[in-house]
């Protein structure tokens, strides 16, 4: 990721169905589903949906929402944290499970940034870079990030 959390999520919302809401009369979908293809501009149906539930677009969105934008990346050696959000993101908890272990991560995000972790806590002692390491037998971890 570059760094450009706003415009991450501006093209987010371009194909959200939740965020399409306005065009659904065109849209001619369920506002909750992702659809294989819309109709271009040649087609007697311009910006039509078709063949909704026949995708794995929910699938992809959510590895891109959880990797890419809140940046929770599972790795080999651990989970790496680099979140890339809109400058008017806030804080944020997620809980997230890898390995047979639970992650309570907190997310601290001042306005106006977008990319970069000033420091990362795990368990109560911070840690060098953006990698939470796996401890052999561990089951829960409590990460607090600060971004900037």
């Amino acid at each position: 990721m570059i760094g450009r959390g706003d415009r991450a999520f501006e093209i987010y919302r371009k194909i959200c169905p939740s965020y399409i809401e306005e065009i659904s009369e065109i849209h001619r979908t369920e506002p909750y589903v992702y659809s294989q293809m819309v109709a271009g501009a040649d087609a007697p149906r311009f910006g039509e949906a078709k063949n909704s539930w026949l995708t794995g677009t929910a699938a992809w969105t959510f590895v891109n929402l959880s990797q890419a934008l809140l940046g929770i990346q599972p790795d080999y050696d651990g989970l790496i944290v680099d979140p890339c959000l809109p400058g008017k993101f806030g804080d944020f908890k997620v809980d997230r499970r890898f390995r047979n272990a639970e992650y309570h991560i907190e997310i601290h995000k001042p306005e106006g940034v977008q990319k970069g972790v000033s420091w990362i806590e795990v368990d109560g002692e911070k840690i060098a870079g953006n990698q939470i390491p796996l401890v052999d037998g561990k089951k829960e971890y409590h990460v607090i990030v600060q971004m900037g």
